[in-house]
């Protein structure tokens, strides 16, 4: 249980909620147990009656109504105060599950890259969807039944006791064996559905991944490949279903079996009291018989409670792993930062934990506000990582990058990537409306401005062409759009943040030399009063910049303007001269 104390916090929290619970909850079993009682006297009353004790029928008729409207009342208000009960403790997990959600969301925006790329998204996924909901059922169906248990045999089994102790033994005898089996047959479907649940993963991540790549599957004529893989996994997932099935329909025929043999014990056991005169009243014969069967369920609960608590113990072992994670990079400071733009790196080194690949190498330059520095060089050189490090998205093992004369490391990290702003190589959007994955760069932009961001970027007589303009919903990762369209609209959300600091990834890789034009000419005009940083492969997206560098292997091997560069033998002059050839041709 030492994994659920997490939820302790969550307990305190709501704790007038669940006091009000556990208060409603005795008075809706108090209520409960007086059905059987007047049922009982009702019982005891027409066998007085039959055996010629009372002679008055009208004054058994008054007893038996009186009886029945007690019945009645007791019975609405036991269902009344259940409502409540259920109310109270079960909405009260629901904001526990809620909570719970929204801390595990918030340490995940929390941690640092490197936590992604160790963990899948599918077990991220799981673990605030599916651990959560078992969490949920421990603070919600798991606390209510046992309080509900837990008072109903303190009421109960005491006034059973009273009323005939030897018959109560009887009655009881079955219940714990009932409870025993529910609980191994809870852990065997537990075992079972943690199967069911891990086949229903891979059905799902096979569908997901086949209908994110049909056009490749389509491309290579895989249909019936894959069809054959989809029939597998879905008849794996069929004969674990049956397993589990197999086994569930043990529990209510069990629960049918102990229940009717604690009855045959009270009617047996009852009947030979009664004869022999121990017992005098044939109503609490019937009045036990209806507390064992209302004792039945809550017995049966006991054995399901502990496998909720066993699932939620393991649940929220997994979700602490996480809520432990300690990021990597930490917001050393919540003032206020007056960012200008230029930026500084001192002998820089960098390399991943993750593939212990050295990026850079001891990496110095400076970029003053207001200009352009393009980085030039080979695929795996290190220039991404460049952009990464000055958003922080990484801290580096030595050196130090300075942003207007400071570390970053110093700087608050929100207003620092405030500041900035990013379009990586990978343009990723959002499955919502074009307008509003530019708008994701400025929540409160207006038209007027997502229109003009679009103009600056060349997309805006793109999303024209589409019959809903600027309201298109996009497919999962933007597919409905073309590699240029989606680099483009990337960069309008750039745009439309108006940062200090404008970093472009290659974002320019899947469009045209005219649009790249375009694009450029204006992204010229916007950025005079900002410091960018432009990636590219191509000669024409980084001629212009105040500085260039070039990088291998993780180090700066040139620097200059275009025509220093130009007119000095090294890769940068080899690759204009390559490109200019391949555009001549």
């Amino acid at each position: 249980m030492k994994e659920l104390k997490h939820l302790n916090k969550y307990f305190f929290k709501y704790k007038w909620h669940l006091i009000g619970g556990i208060i409603i909850t005795i008075i809706a079993r108090i209520f409960a147990i007086l059905t059987p009682r007047f049922i009982g006297e009702s019982t005891s009353a027409i066998e007085r009656y039959i055996n010629g004790e009372t002679t008055s029928e009208a004054a058994v008729r008054s007893e038996l109504m009186t009886n029945i409207l007690l019945i009645l009342g007791a019975t609405i208000m036991a269902g009344l105060f259940t409502f409540l009960m259920r109310q109270a403790i079960i909405v009260v997990s629901r904001h526990i599950e809620f909570d719970l959600k929204n801390e595990v969301y918030q340490k995940y925006q929390d941690l640092s890259l490197n936590f992604y790329k160790k963990n899948r998204t599918g077990d991220l996924m799981n673990r605030i969807s599916e651990d959560v909901s078992k969490v949920r059922m421990y603070a919600g169906p798991a606390f209510m039944y046992s309080i509900q248990t837990g008072i109903l045999f303190i009421i109960v089994i005491p006034y059973m006791f009273l009323q005939a102790p030897e018959l109560t033994l009887y009655a009881v005898a079955p219940l714990p064996i009932l409870s025993f089996a529910i609980y191994k047959l809870s852990v065997a479907i537990n075992y079972r559905s943690t199967i069911v649940q891990q086949y229903l993963s891979k059905l799902n991540t096979f569908t997901q991944e086949t209908f994110s790549g049909i056009s490749v599957i389509k491309s290579y004529g895989l249909e019936p490949q894959t069809n054959n893989g989809f029939v597998n996994l879905s008849n794996e997932n069929k004969d674990k279903n049956i397993d589990l099935v197999k086994v569930q329909a043990f529990f209510f025929p069990l629960m049918v079996l102990l229940i009717g043999a604690s009855n045959v014990l009270v009617i047996y056991i009852g009947g030979r009291k009664f004869i022999s005169g121990e017992i005098d009243n044939l109503g609490i014969i019937v009045e036990f018989l209806l507390y064992v069967n209302m004792l039945t369920w809550p017995v049966a609960t006991v054995g399901w409670v502990t496998s909720i608590v066993q699932q939620a113990e393991a649940s929220q072992k997994r979700i602490n792993e996480f809520l432990k994670e300690v990021p990597q990079i930490l917001n050393p400071s919540e003032g206020h930062e007056d960012i200008k733009g230029s930026i500084s790196f001192k002998n820089v080194s960098f390399t991943y934990e993750d593939t212990n690949i050295t990026a850079l190498k001891n990496v110095s330059f400076d970029v003053e506000s207001g200009e352009t520095l393009a980085i030039i060089g080979k695929t795996g050189s290190g220039k991404s990582t460049i952009l990464e490090l000055i958003g922080r998205l990484y801290d580096v093992e030595s050196g130090e990058i300075c942003i207007d004369g400071k570390n970053i490391r110093e700087m608050n990290l929100r207003e620092l990537r405030d500041s900035i702003g990013y379009v990586p190589q990978d343009a990723f959007l959002f499955s919502d409306s074009i307008g509003n994955n530019i708008k994701f760069g400025k929540a409160d932009a207006t038209q007027e401005e997502i229109v003009t961001a679009a103009k600056n970027a060349a997309v805006h007589r793109n999303i024209q062409g589409f019959s809903k303009g600027y309201d298109t919903v996009l497919g999962e990762r933007g597919i409905t759009l073309s590699g240029g369209q989606k680099q483009r609209v990337s960069i309008a959300r750039a745009i439309i943040h108006d940062p200090k600091i404008l970093l472009f990834d290659d974002s320019l890789s899947a469009v045209d030399t005219e649009t790249e034009e375009e694009i450029l000419n204006n992204l010229f005009k916007l950025s005079r009063n900002k410091t960018t940083i432009i990636v590219s492969h191509r000669i024409s997206s980084v001629k212009n910049a105040d500085k260039i560098i070039i990088l291998e292997a993780g180090q700066v091997v040139q620097r200059g303007t275009h025509q220093e560069l130009l007119g000095t033998e090294g890769y940068y002059k080899e690759l204009y001269l390559k490109q200019l050839s391949e555009k001549e041709m």
